[in-house]
């Protein structure tokens, strides 16, 4: 795909997560690996409802700014992304309320933030991490992904929001959406005993659509 058209995509997906609240004012942030090993990203202090393509941040591939606005300040987070987890082009970072909020909960597993709830939250997701707090732009925030080992392609940053890759941006920003639906329902059923899928469901889901999952038992 042309520099040109991944520049637009990136503008057409974050008007639409900004047009639907799922991130507020300048937050959020997102990035697209390119075939040479660079990567496009966000500007800093930009609304993802409002992006220009020709201001897009261009870097190098060891996330060093060519040229364009300023980048995210995230650049570490991202980076440290794109290192760990081969298989992602594309990283969606956003402020979604839901998700924020679920990563406030005292009960969350760090090592499977939610419970194996829809088929499509783990055909979309696989299985979510949580990351301590670490302030917004903190470089300490790339070891803790590090630390993850590749393993997980969504991850909830506590008390800021989720981090999500994908194999295209059009994955990266429906598994976002995934996760902040699954959360959402999480929320609505907390306290209420519901009935989540069985390991032999989700085995089942594993065996007939590849899925790859972080050897943890929900």
């Amino acid at each position: 795909m042309s520099e040109t058209k991944l520049r637009e995509d990136i503008c057409r997906f974050g008007r639409s997560l900004f047009e639907r609240g799922l991130t507020p004012g300048s937050s959020g942030n997102i990035s697209v690996r390119m075939d040479d090993g660079g990567w496009l990203v966000t500007p800093t202090n930009a609304s993802l409802g409002f992006l220009d393509p020709a201001k897009m941040s261009r870097l190098d591939g060891n996330g060093r700014p060519v040229s364009g606005d300023a980048p995210t300040k995230e650049v570490p987070l991202h980076n440290a992304l794109y290192d760990t987890r081969g298989s992602a082009r594309a990283i969606v970072h956003l402020h979604s309320t839901h998700s924020v909020a679920l990563s406030m909960l005292p009960e969350i597993d760090p090592r499977a933030a939610l419970p194996p709830m829809t088929a499509y939250y783990l055909m979309k997701c696989g299985a979510t991490a949580l990351v301590p707090y670490y302030r917004p732009g903190d470089p300490a925030v790339a070891d803790a992904i590090k630390g993850l080992a590749g393993k997980y392609s969504s991850v909830l940053l506590a008390n800021h929001g989720p981090v999500v890759s994908g194999d295209t941006l059009e994955a990266a920003v429906f598994a976002t959406e995934e996760l902040e639906e699954t959360a959402k329902l999480y929320l609505l059923l907390r306290g209420l005993n519901p009935r989540y899928l069985s390991p032999d469901q989700v085995a089942d889901l594993t065996r007939t659509f590849g899925l790859v999952l972080p050897d943890h038992p929900h």
